[in-house]
């Protein structure tokens, strides 16, 4: 069967939609309860992944409102194993689930043995400043910002399934997620990372080139882990990202044929330096076997762990501040930009947002040293030539004409 972009929604080998998914546990016997179709309830063939999914989503729904969670002793940890979390396992990637487990986890540490009806405003209130307080978690305010927006949002299903009345955290003020900062090397930077690679040493050659891909295309981290050969037109000097890599050891591992939004299926155009760099990477990796990924010298796809660590090795030795990984996609956006003053709809384009103001959301304050060269153009670039008479009387306003003259002549005694 292969993946569809909705969780729990899948195809079989004959193309066919199909749902599957897990319940929970019957209470009396503990078995899982697992639920499988091609059908809707009227029983007709889905004809799409969405029509899948929403028939997945009722499912869902009818089975938690019928098995008795409905009830007021329910507490906040049963409610989030045995109805939140499966609902939204269905709603987001897999690797978007995979990644917020942490939070709930945070989360249900804090509320998990309390009756969900018997959270109060100081619950949440305490909650809020231990996520930012020194003498609590002392998360930094963006991380803080995602995880009690997250409280807020499993509240808020709480009152669409009838559990609460109301939601009692939008009472208390949400965590501002922060001014967004991101860190990437300068031009100057990512030359001299370079200049410290040895790319006659075969695992060398493939560090100089994941970096390469990465500065030079702003891919983001699972995409660029995901290209394979064939995502690269070398004729027509094109790499195609349509699927990202979900990884969660280095021998578990799978490709989604999507990426984490519809408009981040892109073809990016290759500038000559990179299509020559991949084409000498392609043949010398081949002499050691047929290699799919892109990344990879062992025919395996690349850890972000390992990404970070190369990273890391080479700024030391550049003696340069150390990025994560995301920070050459950043570094993408600031070459393009501080280097060639692109407009927003070519970086939005490359960057695969899916909108400009998303970009200019992460950007913008990269385009403010640009308005001094602009000052530059600007001078001299319009013609200043006036007339050598005056061309015509003023009649305007008396008192305007009177101080002017008042001014030019003096007041008569």
């Amino acid at each position: 069967m292969a993946r569809t972009k909705y969780v729990g929604v899948y195809t079989d080998d004959m193309g066919d939609f199909f749902y599957e998914t897990e319940l929970g546990r019957d209470k009396l016997t503990g078995k899982r309860i697992r639920k499988k179709s091609k059908f809707n309830q009227n029983g007709r063939k889905f004809t799409s992944a969405s029509d899948a999914y929403k028939e997945l989503t009722r499912i869902k729904n009818e089975y938690h409102q019928t098995s008795g969670y409905s009830n007021y002793d329910i507490t906040y940890e049963q409610y989030m194993r045995e109805l939140y979390l499966p609902y939204y396992e269905t709603t987001v990637q897999e690797s978007t689930f995979e990644a917020r487990k942490n939070v709930f986890n945070i989360i249900i540490d804090r509320f998990g043995s309390k009756r969900i009806r018997d959270i109060d405003i100081r619950d949440v209130h305490f909650f809020r400043t231990w996520l930012l307080s020194k003498s609590g978690a002392n998360y930094s305010q963006s991380y803080a910002s995602l995880v009690f927006g997250t409280f807020r949002r499993t509240l808020d299903y709480a009152v669409t399934m009838e559990y609460l009345e109301y939601n009692i955290s939008m009472k208390v003020k949400a965590i501002p997620k922060g001014k967004f900062n991101p860190t990437y090397w300068t031009k100057t930077e990512f030359e001299k990372v370079i200049s410290k690679i040895y790319i006659e040493d075969f695992y060398e050659h493939m560090c100089f080139v994941m970096l390469w891909v990465y500065f030079m295309t702003g891919v983001r981290v699972n995409e660029g882990t995901a290209l394979e050969w064939s995502d690269v037109d070398f004729k027509r000097k094109r790499l195609r990202v349509y699927s990202n890599l979900h990884m969660r050891t280095k021998s578990d591992w799978k490709i989604n044929q999507y990426t984490k939004t519809d408009d981040g299926r892109r073809i990016i155009t290759l500038d000559d330096d990179t299509v020559e760099i991949l084409k000498v990477w392609k043949k010398r990796q081949r002499q050691f076997a047929k290699v799919d990924f892109i990344i990879s010298y062992d025919g395996s796809p690349m850890t972000k762990s390992t990404i970070a660590n190369i990273m890391n090795r080479y700024a030391k030795l550049a003696s340069v501040n150390p990025i994560p990984a995301k920070g050459l996609r950043h570094s993408h956006a600031s070459y393009l930009i501080n280097e060639f003053n692109v407009s927003v709809l070519i970086l939005s384009k490359r960057m695969g947002h899916s909108s400009p103001e998303i970009t200019l959301r992460h950007y913008s304050h990269m385009w403010s040293g640009l308005d001094e060269s602009i000052a530059e153009i600007m001078t001299g670039n319009v013609k200043i030539e006036t007339a050598d008479e005056k061309q015509f009387e003023f009649i305007g306003n008396q008192n305007i004409t009177n101080t002017m003259e008042s001014t030019m002549w003096g007041d008569a005694d």
